[in-house]
């Protein structure tokens, strides 16, 4: 190989390396400076032979927005026990006081905010089945990631 083959491969591997690296770090600053919000889970089938045990999930809120809209954003506001309740949907991120925001878009023909599967240990299907909440964490623009799923009550299902 030559030298310049062997720098062009290096530097590629540093970028992708650095890419890697702030998509962790920018993951980990929102699961510990994110808002916590739970949304209410809509039926969907649990389990996939090819990668194992999990859950496809999706979300209630989805039903009040027109699916003609490939992305946008949903606005919402947090009760007291955490529990997010749909304002509108809207093309900006901007909010008013006490709201947040979602960003969502469509995949595959299915509405999505990126956390749309939760995987869990093989033989333990059972005490997420009753799950009713997905325990997401969300920043101000809109980006969000699942944290855990919740029990009728809100707990976090361990």
């Amino acid at each position: 190989m030559s030298k310049k083959y062997k720098i062009v491969v290096a530097a590629n591997l540093i970028l992708v390396l650095a890419f890697f690296a702030f998509s962790v770090v920018q993951k980990e600053t929102l699961i510990s400076k994110g808002t916590e919000v739970l949304l209410r889970l809509a039926p969907v089938d649990p389990r996939s032979l090819m990668q194992g045990d999990y859950m496809a999930l999706d979300y209630q809120i989805f039903d009040k927005i027109d699916r003609h809209f490939k992305s946008g954003y949903i606005v919402v506001k947090v009760d007291r026990n955490k529990v997010a309740k749909f304002v509108r949907r809207q093309n900006s991120k901007k909010t008013n006081n006490g709201e947040l925001v979602f960003f969502y878009k469509k995949h595959e023909g299915r509405l999505t905010i990126g956390a749309d599967n939760y995987f869990f240990q093989e033989g333990s299907a059972k005490k997420f089945e009753n799950a009713k909440y997905g325990l997401l964490k969300v920043d101000s623009d809109g980006n969000s990631i699942l944290v855990g799923l919740c029990d009728k009550d809100g707990r976090l299902i361990e």
